[in-house]
């Protein structure tokens, strides 16, 4: 039965019953009815089965204390196929042909004839699952994920790259309507709404996309050859994509409305771009902070003295070596590192690593062995056996 039907058939007329009618007279008419035009009493009357399916159909919605609910509201609302305004709006039934919003006929609502009104309200009057919903409301465009690779410097610095993109969006062919003549037709199914019910027990109900029309509410009447009735085709962009400094290797940005577009005035979706960061030979990231080895001379690292370190992007630092720097210590270049969310700096990390050399001259040979006999007292790995002993 169509929404259509619903709406114009008078079932209080078919059963001779009145409007505020018992349940018992419902179920008594029905039954005087169902025995006079049964068409077992009535073989090759094809007028009799004809009154029969009426009456059963009236009953079918009389007799149900939700539908019958559901019916006395429609027609209170869309009587005899005329719209009644409620207090407050201008007197008198406006008539309107319900065959051009549920034909499909072309109409002053856009392609097709059922660009809003009346759909909206159907779909939550006739909808039992609870959904709210419409064919015609606006839908949100699907979310699109990307990929971009950047140098470590512009991770660090931020960067806008070029980014391209396949998504779903309206065919342009059929306007977006799946209809190779821009007239697709309302859902029988899903009345529009592109959704379904099913009972899952307790009295509660479950709603899925409708499957016929997979979830648009419409249905092509003839498909459209590009999209093949979808309303949606593949389309490829190139967009210029802002990456805010200090993103991390494998870092997901969130673009809101970068997405696919939307349908029927429906906002874009987001665009998701997962970040891949390629390795540096000189720095490393550690949080907010970049980190550097600096090679030192064994009398640097002995004696103490200036090294200068290099810093990404910027002039070299002079940082101050203590006297007796162990290999491997780490010192502070602060405001040296990468960009943070509130616009600072995190700091440069430095770790020096005491640097031996391969080849020694006669000079440093001899200097060397001078050091060694002034020290030979002295062993460097005495708490090491001490430790040991006690563990």
């Amino acid at each position: 039965m169509s929404t259509k039907d619903f709406v114009e058939k008078d079932y209080y007329k078919v059963l001779g019953v009145p409007k505020d009618a018992t349940e018992a007279e419902i179920k008594k008419a029905y039954r005087k009815l169902a025995r006079e035009f049964h068409p077992d009493a009535n073989k090759g009357d094809t007028a009799a089965e004809t009154r029969f399916k009426e009456i059963s159909e009236a009953n079918d919605i009389l007799g149900d204390p939700k539908k019958r609910k559901e019916y006395d509201e429609a027609r209170a609302l869309f009587g005899n196929g005329g719209f009644r305004p409620g207090p407050g709006g201008a007197g008198g039934t406006f008539n309107f042909d319900l065959g051009d919003l549920f034909g499909g006929q072309g109409g002053a609502g856009g392609a097709g004839g059922f660009g809003g009104g009346l759909g909206d309200v159907f779909g939550g009057l006739f909808n039992r699952g609870g959904a709210t919903g419409t064919r015609t409301q606006p839908r949100r465009g699907q979310d699109v994920e990307s990929e971009v690779t950047l140098s470590f410097t512009e991770a660090v610095d931020g960067a806008t790259v070029p980014l391209r993109m396949s998504s779903q969006q309206p065919c342009q062919a059929c306007s977006g309507t799946g209809d190779k003549h821009g007239t697709p037709q309302v859902c029988p199914t899903c009345v529009g709404t592109g959704q379904v019910s099913r009972g899952s027990g307790g009295g509660f109900s479950l709603t899925d996309p409708c499957v016929d029309c997979k979830g648009r509410g419409l249905i092509a009447q003839d498909p459209c050859e590009v999209c093949h009735g979808s309303g949606r085709a593949k389309s490829s962009r190139t967009m210029q994509v802002r990456i805010p400094a200090g993103v991390s290797d494998g870092q997901r940005i969130r673009l809101r409305g970068k997405g696919a577009p939307g349908e029927r005035g429906g906002p874009a979706g987001d665009l998701y771009v997962v970040v891949h960061v390629d390795a540096h030979p000189v720095f490393g990231r550690k949080g907010d902070n970049l980190t550097v080895t600096v090679p030192v001379s064994y009398p640097e690292a002995a004696l103490g003295g200036e090294i200068r370190v290099p810093t990404l992007g910027g002039p070299p630092v002079t940082l101050k070596i203590p006297a007796g720097t162990p290999n491997g210590r780490t010192m502070r270049a602060r405001g040296k590192g990468a960009v943070r969310k509130d616009g600072t700096r995190g700091d440069l990390l430095v770790t020096v690593e005491v640097a031996v050399p391969k080849e020694l001259n006669d000079k440093a040979r001899e200097a060397l062995e001078t050091y060694r006999q002034a020290t030979a007292g002295e062993d460097p790995r005495a708490d090491l056996f001490q430790a040991a002993k006690g563990a």
